[in-house]
């Protein structure tokens, strides 16, 4: 650590039998590491930041354990589900207490963050919960993508580094209530990850529907449109939320465990309200009826 790019000095109490775990994902020029450790403590002193200073922001989203940041004079805890943050620019000094430590880190270049630093600056060293609103919407993106890092080529990295600094951005400016700092760009991005992160979440109900998704954001069902059509690709709001509800419809068809379930009562169950519309859809994107598919998976005749 003393020989990175961004060198920390490293003190633990349990020097004689220290265990960590790191995986270094790269998404262009921003990284994300998932961290294990034993209690820790790092530290970024002025004279290591004359050494090199790669002008980055650190953010981590705790899993596990207790951390105390010290910054400028100041201390705060950190628990799990708690975001802690840190400049490279700025030293600090960043403890995990008693047990082992489990976190989600972020190294972004300040650069790449769509938001003035003098903004931003007045985040660092915080405590910002992920429990809800825009840090709950970047945890679940930290836990997608390190879960799965294995699923994407090396051409997703700079797509997925921009909705992370876009996301990162949008948790700054709810802090600071300073989203006028924020470009428009960065706002209709953030806008549409809410959106679709509700959509999975409330796909289930048959009852959503474009206008009933337009209504909760606050926004008209025309600029709901236009949001999915910025996001190219050619799907939009209606077909998003049919995609998530085909997808766990079949899903379920492919489950054992569900193989008592009449057909229908897995479309209805995925927020199909009638079981003609459900095996058209189904049929249209995978090729099959949906009971075809059920007995195909499950070797049924």
């Amino acid at each position: 650590m003393s020989e990175t790019h961004a060198p920390m000095d490293l003190w633990t109490e349990n020097a004689d039998d220290f265990r960590v775990s790191q995986r270094n994902i790269s998404l262009g020029e921003v990284t994300v590491y998932p961290l294990e450790c034993n209690p820790l403590t790092f530290r970024r002193t002025p004279k290591l930041i004359r050494k090199s200073d790669p002008e980055a922001y650190h953010l981590s989203l705790v899993k596990r354990g207790t951390g105390v940041v010290a910054m400028g004079g100041e201390s705060r805890v950190h628990g799990a589900f708690d975001y802690h943050t840190s400049d490279t620019s700025r030293p600090f000094e960043i403890s995990s207490v008693r047990e082992p430590f489990e976190l989600i880190g972020v190294e972004i270049p300040k650069a790449l963050l769509p938001m003035p630093p003098r903004i931003a600056g007045q985040v660092i060293g915080g405590r910002i919960s992920s429990r809800d609103g825009m840090g709950g919407l970047l945890a679940t993106f930290l836990d997608q993508v390190t879960s799965s890092s294995h699923t994407y080529q090396p051409s997703d990295g700079p797509r997925l580094s921009g909705v992370l600094a876009d996301l990162v951005a949008s948790l700054f400016a709810g802090v600071l209530d300073a989203d006028r700092s924020l470009p428009p760009e960065t706002h209709r991005r953030a806008l549409t990850l809410r959106i679709k992160a509700f959509i999975r979440s409330n796909a289930d109900d048959p009852q959503l529907d474009v206008p009933a998704i337009a209504a909760a954001h606050h926004i008209s069902v025309s600029y709901l449109h236009r949001l999915f059509q910025r996001e190219g690709g050619g799907v939009t709001a209606a077909g998003f939320l049919q995609r998530q509800r085909l997808s766990r419809a079949r899903r379920d068809l492919a489950d054992p465990l569900c193989q008592g379930l009449p057909v229908q009562v897995i479309g209805a169950r995925r927020g199909f309200s009638h079981a003609s519309a459900f095996s058209r859809a189904f049929r249209e994107a995978y090729g099959m009826p949906p009971a075809a598919f059920r007995r195909q998976c499950l070797g049924l005749r």
